[in-house]
């Protein structure tokens, strides 16, 4: 009903079980402690086989890499946010495209409609970003 190898395959397994060191062909397995017996040699991974530290390392880097880059994220959009001057055409989170009229120091006002002369006050840190600068700034609305 078995092949010879999966009957050995079997008795090799049950054997290790149960705590007995060899095999039925006479050859050891595993010594006592899990290690593989002298004279056997073992297949080491990265970082001489400890594969938990190298996962270590590779997970701290990269959560120092993510900081640095959200560092200099934050420190292009403060810049962006301190440059704003009138008349530059902007997009605000919402989707809205306006050019500065009026710049407050918390808020800034939007002209979004040139025809009715529309305009919305928005926080200032709701504007994502400079879509085109003013070119003329000789020019007072």
């Amino acid at each position: 009903m078995f092949s010879t190898m999966s009957s050995d395959l079997i008795i090799t397994t049950a054997m290790t079980q149960f705590g007995e060191d060899s095999a039925t062909n006479g050859t050891a397995t595993q010594g006592f402690d899990g290690a593989p017996p002298d004279g056997v040699a073992q297949v080491e991974g990265p970082l001489g086989g400890n594969f938990f530290t190298f996962m270590m390392i590779a997970l701290v880097g990269m959560i120092v890499f993510s900081m640095f880059s959200g560092r200099k994220q934050k420190k292009r959009r403060v810049a962006m946010l301190d440059t704003l001057q009138k008349r530059d055409t902007v997009l605000t989170r919402g989707g809205v495209f306006g050019t500065i009229v009026e710049i407050k120091p918390d808020r800034v006002v939007l002209k979004v409609d040139e025809s009715s002369n529309t305009r919305i006050t928005v926080i200032r840190d709701s504007i994502e970003k400079v879509t085109a600068e003013s070119t003329d700034q000789s020019t007072e609305d």
